[in-house]
């Protein structure tokens, strides 16, 4: 697998199954930890992620603890809107992990401290708007990854 992307306790099932269905088309390993808003059986996530979500290789975790400890020797790039520099700049390898956070307030706080120099943002050229959708953020950041390994 060339990237993996992981969810860090994802709220909007829509998203989901459409990052779910990006990871297929990419060739990308998908990472959901735990707790999400919805349940994985429900309808929209799998409507968004159409009939591919049983062709997906992805990995399910019961928290963040769990996530890494099982994945602490990856390299590892965390997307945050509070980043300093651009997802272009990320040195992207493969087998690379690509860290999102959940759609209301991004990654958790911890992480932004613990990881400030792997941490990355899309720019945004309007003060009108705070982030992009979740699927939008990771689909640009995947496809930026592909087009440099």
């Amino acid at each position: 697998m060339p990237l993996n992307i992981v969810l860090i306790e994802p709220e909007i099932p829509n998203n989901t199954g459409n990052i779910g269905r990006l990871a297929l088309a990419s060739g990308s390993h998908l990472h959901l930890v735990k707790p999400f808003g919805f349940e994985i059986t429900d309808a929209r996530l799998k409507r968004a992620g159409l009939d591919y979500w049983q062709h997906l290789s992805v990995t399910y975790y019961d928290n963040i603890d769990e996530f890494f400890e099982i994945n602490k020797d990856k390299t590892m790039a965390f997307l945050s809107s509070h980043g300093s520099k651009n997802h272009w700049d990320i040195p992207f390898e493969d087998d690379m992990f690509l860290i999102f956070g959940k759609e209301s307030v991004g990654l958790p706080k911890s992480l932004i401290e613990k990881h400030k120099k792997q941490l990355f943002k899309i720019p945004l050229y309007s003060e009108h708007i705070r982030s992009l959708n979740l699927a939008n953020a990771v689909s640009i950041t995947v496809y930026e990854g592909l087009k440099n390994i």
